[in-house]
């Protein structure tokens, strides 16, 4: 297990603070904005639509509750938002910190006509008041938290009682021949296509070496109960390229 130690965040090239990365982290989405839902579906071969909702049905207990707050928070453009307004059939929010994002999720609700708010906020400091969601879910944002732990624990200060997180996020697969050819793809092969792709050949060197860097399974889980979450759990998706884990408040 690596353990998540207090200040650990993502780490992008030449950033020496907290600060620092995040302001790269939220021009690099900027830039690949545009591009990023065909880059996304195409170098994940559509597998990334079935962990989504794979998500949404785990989620589903809280998500169906009668007059529950819902936030995807790192929304991106949308497609889990989406695809959880759509089975709860109403209104959520979705959040993200890069404006560019938030406009490309404004564009998929206005054509699926869905009703969803969007918020621009940063994870690290939601204006939002303490026990306020019911449900928050990540899909594929949290390892760009400039602090892990400290992420954590504004999400947990959000959430209600009876609340739940759920993060699903890329991580490093457990079997060990797998692993070395995911890595080899992820590494050689992502940065070339994503580069060509996306027309930011540097966001999709960070990209996979962020998921490198960022700390196993276990050691999340760890981390989530370190923070206040309770009944942690997770599961290995599709040989463990991804994993979900989901905590809850009581």
């Amino acid at each position: 297990m690596q353990v998540i130690q207090p200040g650990a965040g993502t780490t992008p090239e030449g950033a020496r603070s907290e600060q620092e990365a995040s302001r790269w982290v939220r021009s690099m989405f900027g830039r690949v904005a545009p591009r990023y839902d065909l880059a996304n579906h195409l170098l994940s071969a559509n597998i990334d639509v079935t962990w989504r909702n794979h998500t949404v049905k785990r989620v589903r207990e809280v998500l169906m509750r009668p007059g529950a707050r819902v936030m995807d928070l790192a929304c991106g453009t949308g497609d889990l938002l989406i695809a959880m307004e759509k089975e709860a059939g109403r209104q959520l929010i979705g959040s993200d910190f890069c404006h560019p994002m938030l406009t490309g999720a404004s564009s998929k609700l206005r054509k699926g006509s869905l009703k969803s708010a969007l918020l621009e906020a940063d994870a690290m400091s939601l204006p939002l008041p303490d026990a306020s969601l019911d449900l928050i879910t990540i899909g594929f944002g949290f390892r760009n938290f400039s602090n892990y732990k400290g992420g954590l624990a504004e999400l947990r200060r959000v959430l209600r009682p009876g609340g739940m997180l759920a993060i699903l996020e890329f991580t490093q697969p457990p079997n060990k021949t797998f692993a070395a050819a995911y890595n080899w793809y992820s590494t050689k092969v992502l940065p070339i296509l994503g580069g060509a792709i996306s027309g930011a050949p540097d966001a999709y060197r960070y990209l996979p070496a962020s998921v490198k860097k960022f700390p196993d399974a276990p050691g999340l889980a760890s981390a989530m109960r370190d923070t206040g979450f309770e009944a942690v759990e997770w599961e290995y998706l599709t040989f463990g390229i991804a994993a979900l884990h989901i905590g809850r408040v009581w």
